[in-house]
Order: C-alpha cells, then structure tokens, then sequence
C-alpha cells in the first residue's frame, strides 16, 4: 500500500514538472518573441548607415538568414541607395515622391505604407562603391542558392552579362548543391570562364584554357584575348622565351619609331636626352646678358649655324646640356632591345592561351568558309528559282522574255493578295503558291498567244515586245498596288535561324527556299524525263520538225511551255516575297542575274541552270566577302567574270544538243 502511495505521488509530481516547464516555456516565448525582419534590420543600424566594407558582411549574413521575404529587396535597396532613415526615430525605410516635396515611406518587411515625411526629416543611405560590389556578390550568391530555378536562371543570365573575380567561388558552390543538369551546364562554362583568368592555381586556369579550344563563342576570345594584352619595354638583355610577343626594331615598326625608343632609354637614364632645337632657342635665351651670349652678340646669331657653335660653347662650359649626335643615338638603339612583354607573368598560361586561340582561329575560318558556302547556295537556290522558267522558255522557243521578272513580281502580289483574306499565315503561303503558279500561268499563255507567237525566229523584235510588256506590267502594278511596299509576311516558324555554331547561321526563310528550289528541281525533272509532256517538250526542243512530223503540235508545246516557266516564275515571286519588299519594281531586282544563270549554265538544261546558279551565287558571296561593303561592286566584278567565261564557253557550263545549241 505505501508502495502504491508512493508512485502515485511520483506521477503527480512528474506531471506538475511537466506543465509547469510547458507554461514556464510559452510565458518565456511570449515575453521574448523571435524578432521582426525590421528588428533585425534596425539592430545593425549604425554599421549600415557608416557602410564599411570591413563592418558589412556580417550585416548581410544576418539578413540573409533570416530568410524573409524582404531580405533579398532589402540587399537590393541598399545597393542602389534606396534605402533612407526617419532622423526621429532611425527608422530604416524605402521612400518614393512625386512633387519631391513630400515623401511616402514603405515599410522593409510588408511594404506597407507607413507614413510621410519632408526631405529634412529624412537621410539617404549611401554606401560606396565597395560596398555595393560585395552587396552585389551576396544577392548573386544567394539568388542562385533560391529553390526558384526561375530566379536562379535569372541570377545566372545577370552574373554573365558582367562576371566578377567575386564570383568565382560562389560559381563553385552553386555547381555543387545545383541539380537541374542545363544551369550546371552553364555555370560550369562560366566558372571556366573565370578560371581562365582570376584563379590562382597556374595548373586550372592552363586546363581551363585548354578546354575552350574547340569553343567558337565570342565570349571565349573576349577573355582569352586580354591574358596575350603586351606593354612596351626596353631592357639591355634579351627577353625570356614564352614571355614577349615579338622583338621590334626602331624605326622599322610603326609603334616604335626612333625618337619613341631613343625617349625610352632617356627615361631609363640610359643614354643622354635628344635636345631639341626649340630647347637649345630656350637655353640660349636663358643666357642672354646686355644683348649677348658669353663673348657673342644675339645681333650675330642670326643663323642656325652661329647659334649651334654657341650652344656647343656653353656645354663646354657645362652650361648646357649636350646634344647627342644621329650616330650616337643609334649605336645606343643597336645596344638594347626592344620587345612588346605580356603583361601575364605565366609562360605557361601564354603557350596555352595563344594554342587555344590558335586552334579557334582555324575552327572559325572553316566555319566561316562554311557560312561563306551556305549563303552561296541559299543565294543560288534564289537564282535557281528566278532562272527555271527563264530557261525553260529560252531553251525552248529561244525567246528572249524581257518580261520574266514582272511575273515573279505578279506571283509576289498574289502571295499579298492570299493574305488579306487568309489571315492563318502558313495556310496563306500553302495556298499562295498554288494561286501564284495559276495567275502567272494564265498570264504567260495569254502573253505567248498575244505577242510571243507572232515574232517567232524574230529575237530583236521579241525583246522589245517583252520589254515593253514588262514596263506595262509595271504601271499596272503601281496603279493597282500603289507605289508603297507591301508586306508579304512569312509563318512564325520561319522566324529566326538556323544556328549551327557562333559563326555558321542561316535563317530559315533562306532553308525554306533551299528545300522549295530543291523541290521545284526533283519536279521539273520527273515532268521532264517522266512524263508525256515532257517528253514532246524535250522532242520539239531538240528537232522541231521531227516532233512535228510525229504528230506533235509545237505551237501548243510552246504555249504550255511558256506558261509553264511563267508559273514557276510566279512560285518564285512568292519565295522572294517572304524576304525582299514587294513592289512593282520587284522582279526588275532579278531579271539581271536569271539571264546571266541561264547563260552561264548552258541555255534550256535544267542541270546547266543549277549550275549556272550554284556557280553565281557562291562566287557573288566570295567577291562579297572581300568588299562587304559596296555590293555594287560586287556584282560589277561578277558581270566581268560572266563576260570573260562565255569568252570561253559560249555555250554554258551545260550546252544543251539541239535546236538551242544551235541557235
């Protein structure tokens, strides 16, 4: 019984401990709560107001971990000196005014208005430019250590437009704790970037450097560039290999001529100072005393000679400085040498960073020759397309169209017309190559039995004909469409390019015509060889008589075959449209170049137009490359190579047997 007794006691009295340690703890929490995020802003007060460098980062450290909210604006403020104090009371706040007369004060934490005060009643918080420097290496630190990876995106975006030495052990322990496998990606790189050039340790910034050398972006020789930066130096023995750019030799460089280098050992008190003639007029002045210099009147130094011999008086006396003579200025050049040294003091990181640029360089001009090549045959595929109809009715009938480019211009219109009406712009372009190829369909067979089929076997009087059809076409287009450009807008999955590289991109307007004229070629191709068509088009081409005595009608063939190069004229109309502004003088842009592809590639042959159009457009992009400037010139040159070749292929890359080879 007395045992039972006794535990029960035990009980009670444990039980009793127990709720008054709980009410002993909630009193306690009650009497000290955990402070606010103002409080602890307002506890660091003085440091933040003085802002030392010394005494700040264990301000940002209590801010930071807090992890409120408010703590990152906060840092934020006080680096753009948006933070204030009210004098009455040291209230750190943020401020805004819209007379500058008046001002709203905003609580840190809740940026809740709190008040207002006048100009005197407040103080701006200035920190100075260290201080926002360390300022700004926490907020990156702690903005990519956020669990918002949007933010830790955003911080990294911010960190590469301008990197920091700062930021390079930050970088280190964002990689670590980082699991989304792209931001590790471009963290590393930046990291690297940075190593290249702030890190201590010799051995990682030489394998940093070495890993950027199949890497082609601009950023990469921005920061390789500088470690090779040289500084003029002179010195009585030679330089040690791996730390000079090159040796130079005064008066044979253009950086360094004679009296550059000559002033370079007077600096080193290497050799006397070169004496000027207006510092011998000087000295002499100097010495003037009742109208004479020592035993000479100033009356009788009236030449250069006579003031010479009395200035070499007076550095006898060791009254004047001498003057060195030619000769001994340059037996003192040959005596030195002089070197542009790299301001790197590594060898070693100077031998990897001029092989990594080294190796940069050859990847950039092949990619360059690559992206020279690819706008070759982007511009070729657009030549392709403006020259196949040419060709086609040139090989065929041998007329000479004048009036081809207004039908490209006719198809370019249309492509705009499509679109007023069908809003959707990939299903426009869809259905505005079909309705291009049928209007300028229509239009090149109402042309060839207007005009064309009268002056057969009569090219002078068909070019003139043409040519003045295509001057109607012209004014036709104007009064319709007005003389101001028109829009002929491409799919938004066009928009852009095609990047392959930091130097090789094509956009993908250019593709898309690449892919239309490969297309248009595999066509043209199988109508040709495959077809009936093509077949009596081919016969009336070779022998016009045979064809005819066949049963073959070559009037129709000429009329289909005109329409049919006049349609494809038009589906190029709607392809230049997409990059090129639409107006009445559109197809004039390109008349030149269809002739000249047809020529050089060889009348009437398909394959003779591919060539004449890869040939063309490659070598127009090589002569542009060397004058980019002056396109002009550019296709000047390219009509005195197309004049100089058909001097010795007159028939074209390509000559077509038959009735146009012999024409």
């Amino acid at each position: 019984m007395f045992r039972i007794l006794a535990a029960f006691l035990v009980v009670v009295l444990l039980q009793t401990g127990f709720a008054a340690s709980s009410l002993f703890a909630q009193t306690t929490e009650e009497l000290d709560p955990m402070p606010s995020f103002q409080d602890v802003v307002q506890a660091h007060f003085s440091k933040i107001k003085r802002g030392s460098v010394k005494t700040a980062q264990p301000v940002i450290d209590a801010i930071q971990a807090t992890d409120h909210p408010a703590a990152s604006a906060f840092l934020k403020n006080w680096q753009s000196k948006a933070l204030w104090y009210r004098k009455a009371d040291e209230r750190i706040v943020t401020v805004k005014t819209d007379d500058k007369k008046t001002y709203i004060l905003f609580d840190l934490a809740s940026n809740e208005v709190i008040g207002q005060a006048t100009k005197k009643e407040i103080k701006q918080i200035k920190p100075n430019s260290g201080l926002r420097a360390l300022l700004g290496a926490s907020l990156v630190a702690s903005q990519l250590a956020s669990n918002d990876p949007n933010l830790r995106r955003e911080s990294l975006d911010s960190l590469a437009r301008d990197p920091k030495p700062s930021h390079l052990a930050i970088l280190r322990t964002a990689i670590a704790r980082e699991n989304d496998s792209m931001l590790v990606e471009r963290m590393t790189r930046l990291e690297r970037l940075l190593t290249m050039q702030h890190d201590e340790d010799i051995e990682a910034r030489i394998s940093a450097i070495e890993s950027f050398s199949d890497d082609l972006g601009l950023d990469v020789r921005a920061r390789l560039n500088p470690i090779l930066k040289t500084r003029l130096m002179v010195s009585k023995t030679a330089p040690t290999e791996g730390t000079y750019a090159r040796i130079l030799k005064p008066g044979y460089d253009v950086i360094l001529p004679i009296n550059t280098a000559y002033d370079m050992l007077v600096l080193k008190s290497w050799a006397d100072p070169d004496i000027t003639l207006d510092h011998k007029k000087r000295t002499l002045v100097s010495r003037i005393e009742n109208d004479r210099i020592g035993e000479r009147p100033v009356a009788e130094l009236d030449t250069q000679e006579a003031r010479d011999a009395v200035y070499s008086q007076l550095v006898k006396d060791g009254l004047a400085p001498r003057d060195p003579s030619d000769k001994e200025i340059q037996d003192a050049l040959e005596g030195v040498f002089f070197y542009e040294e790299y301001l790197e003091p590594s060898a070693d990181v100077i031998a990897a960073t001029r092989s990594t640029l080294s190796a940069i360089q050859t990847r950039v001009a092949l990619s360059e020759a690559i992206d020279l090549f690819l706008d070759g045959l982007s511009l070729a595929s657009i030549f392709f397309l403006a020259a196949i109809g040419l060709a086609i009715t040139f090989g065929v009938m041998g007329v000479i169209n004048m009036a081809h480019g207004e039908f490209i211009m006719m198809g370019a219109y249309t492509g705009y017309v499509v679109q007023q009406f069908v809003t959707n712009y990939t299903l426009s372009i869809l259905l505005a190559i079909p309705a291009a190829f049928g209007v300028t369909f229509l239009a090149g067979v109402a042309m060839e039995r207007l005009v064309v089929r009268h002056l057969y076997h009569r090219p002078l009087e068909t070019l003139l004909a043409t040519f003045g059809v295509s001057i109607a076409l012209q004014q036709l287009a104007k009064n319709i469409f007005g003389t101001q450009a028109r829009p002929l807008t491409s799919p938004n999955w066009l928009d852009g390019a095609l990047v392959i590289n930091d130097v090789i991109s094509i956009s993908w307007i250019r593709v898309a015509i690449f892919c239309l004229s490969a297309l248009f070629l595999a066509m043209l191709w199988f109508t040709l060889n495959k077809t009936r068509l093509g077949l009596e088009t081919r016969a009336v081409t070779q022998n016009p008589r045979m064809a005819s005595s066949m049963g073959i009608n070559p009037d129709r063939i000429n009329m289909l075959t005109f329409g049919l190069g006049s349609g494809i004229a038009g589906i190029a109309g709607v392809a230049i449209g997409l990059f090129a502004k639409v107006t009445s003088e559109l197809g004039s842009d390109y008349i030149v170049q269809s002739f000249m592809t047809v020529v050089v590639g060889g009348v009437g042959n398909i394959w003779g137009t591919l060539a004449g159009a890869a040939m063309i457009g490659i070598l127009q992009k090589g002569i542009e490359w060397f004058n980019p400037s002056n396109t002009l010139a550019a296709q000047t040159f390219m009509i005195v190579f197309i004049i100089i070749f058909i001097q010795f292929k007159p028939r074209g890359i390509i000559a077509l047997k038959g009735r146009a080879a012999g024409d």
